[in-house]
């Protein structure tokens, strides 16, 4: 907030935001503080764009929850992943951190990415790793699905596999291990 206080070129007053594809509304949003968290609502309201004076901004590629988290976090600096599919919330938000550029929320995401993985979730989050080019949660998630293949199968991890890609990944990983396995089984067989 200290970023607010004597920066005369910061804009004044409010913005709502139509959000979605159903414009759900996120209301009386202080332009000066949007400005003050991202380079990109620096940009939008501060030169010439269309949405300088605009009183309103519609955002379609996102939904209402998520969108009002990442108001939050930009407003009170409070990240909020909800109840339940914090996974799922933590990767929309880290979407909309690199879209309108706040790198601190981008890594507060991609942390609690890190640890949201478990049996239930490292299938869904190692394709949206390999989607989104994320290489240490796409590393933890092969990992961990390597070493929890049973409870991922048993969480219906293999049946939320959609992804080519990652099934190829995933069964190259499962032919290394067998192979490892083959090669230890020799050398303890040569020792005898």
């Amino acid at each position: 907030m200290k970023k607010t206080w004597g920066d005369a070129s910061l804009p004044q007053g409010m913005v709502t935001f139509l959000v979605g594809d159903d414009e759900e509304r996120v209301e009386h949003v202080s332009k000066c503080v949007l400005c003050a968290r991202s380079v990109v609502f620096r940009t939008m309201f501060g030169i010439g764009m269309k949405e300088r004076d605009a009183a309103e901004v519609t955002v379609s590629d996102t939904n209402l929850a998520s969108f009002t988290a990442f108001i939050e976090y930009l407003c009170a600096d409070e990240l909020n992943l909800g109840e339940g599919e914090q996974a799922r919330r933590a990767l929309e938000l880290r979407e909309l951190a690199q879209m309108y550029q706040v790198p601190r929320l981008e890594l507060l995401c991609a942390q609690a990415l890190q640890e949201s993985v478990g049996p239930a979730t490292a299938v869904p989050l190692l394709e949206a790793a390999h989607m989104t080019g994320d290489g240490r949660l796409l590393a933890q998630c092969r990992r961990y699905v390597a070493d929890h293949a049973a409870e991922v199968r048993a969480s219906g991890g293999v049946e939320q596999l959609s992804d080519l890609g990652v099934a190829k990944g995933l069964l190259g990983d499962a032919l290394d291990q067998v192979s490892e396995l083959q090669g230890a089984m020799r050398a303890l067989g040569a020792v005898r």
